[in-house]
């Protein structure tokens, strides 16, 4: 089973409690789920408690298609939750309730053996947050071929050095609009978008730089050149999981060689056709997306 692993997503799964229910998220797991409804073989690494909460991600998980092999069970801490204060509906508020069993992945040789034959480890620095899990993070990242940060700043649940190492230790780089502005401020450096992608990547010695841009699209830094696709237009239901969509789809064009510009339209597409639904992992297939695309030409 374990050679045929494309992708490995390392980090939390939680559920997001909303006041119209709970729902299963946290970005690694929504990236894996994605990357399997695109044909890509991925795989989750992280951590739930050993109570219902647990049980049912679990299931949940297995219902998407993806294995539970590398989700470890925790008896100490319950599984994570976020809890959503919607008191101001235009200005709806998260807290990521901490500690909890994802801040407590522990290392195992046989996440060793499955990161290094993995094409692509993807990570985000909501899970570095505790020691624990940092301290595995640090553990497999010289063991990935290729590493894929998928930045993801959640306040306050990051440092400017802990975000910054993760950099250091990354080849693909993958952050919004918001993010790359923030991340340049504190690098001291009062650039355009186009040239801060350029200066990341050269300072910190990436393959690509990619930085989304809500409505407007997105943008790609690789092979010392700019790529840029436009949003693609949609009647959103809601954006949660669109990220991580676009992620996924544009983790499949790089596997397969893509050309940017079109593994960048199609990541677009991807995240556009999330939008459309409600929640972070609908169902939906390649056909659909290229589907979207044909519709916008």
């Amino acid at each position: 089973m374990l050679h045929s692993t494309q992708v490995v997503c390392f980090g939390e799964i939680l559920w997001d409690l909303l006041p119209s229910g709970k729902q299963a998220g946290g970005a690694p797991f929504n990236v894996a789920v994605h990357l399997h409804q695109l044909g890509v073989p991925a795989q989750l690494i992280s951590r739930v408690g050993n109570d219902e909460l647990g049980a049912e991600l679990l299931r949940f998980v297995a219902a998407k298609g993806l294995s539970t092999a590398f989700v470890q069970p925790d008896d100490s801490y319950p599984t994570g939750i976020v809890q959503a204060n919607v008191d101001n509906a235009s200005e709806v508020t998260y807290r990521i309730v901490e500690p909890v069993a994802w801040d407590c992945i522990q290392p195992e040789p046989e996440l060793d053996a499955l990161v290094a034959q993995a094409d692509v480890f993807v990570f985000g620095s909501l899970a570095a947050r505790s020691p624990a899990t940092r301290e595995t993070l640090h553990r497999l990242l010289p063991r990935a071929r290729f590493r894929v940060f998928d930045v993801n700043m959640r306040p306050p649940h990051y440092t400017p050095e802990v975000v910054l190492d993760l950099l250091s230790k990354a080849d693909m780089v993958k952050l919004n609009h918001h993010e790359l502005d923030e991340l340049m401020g504190w690098l001291g450096q009062n650039l355009d978008r186009a040239a801060a992608m350029q200066w990341l990547a050269e300072r910190f010695g990436l393959q690509a730089v990619c930085a989304t841009c809500g409505a407007d699209g997105a943008m790609l830094w690789t092979n010392q050149q700019l790529y840029q696709a436009p949003g693609v237009r949609v009647a959103v239901t809601d954006t949660i999981g669109s990220g991580d969509s676009f992620l996924a789809a544009l983790l499949k064009g790089w596997l397969a060689g893509q050309e940017p510009g079109e593994m960048l339209r199609f990541a677009c597409a991807t995240g556009a056709l999330v939008a459309t639904h409600r929640g972070a992992t609908p169902a939906f297939t390649e056909a659909d997306v290229r589907h979207l695309l044909d519709a916008q030409a």
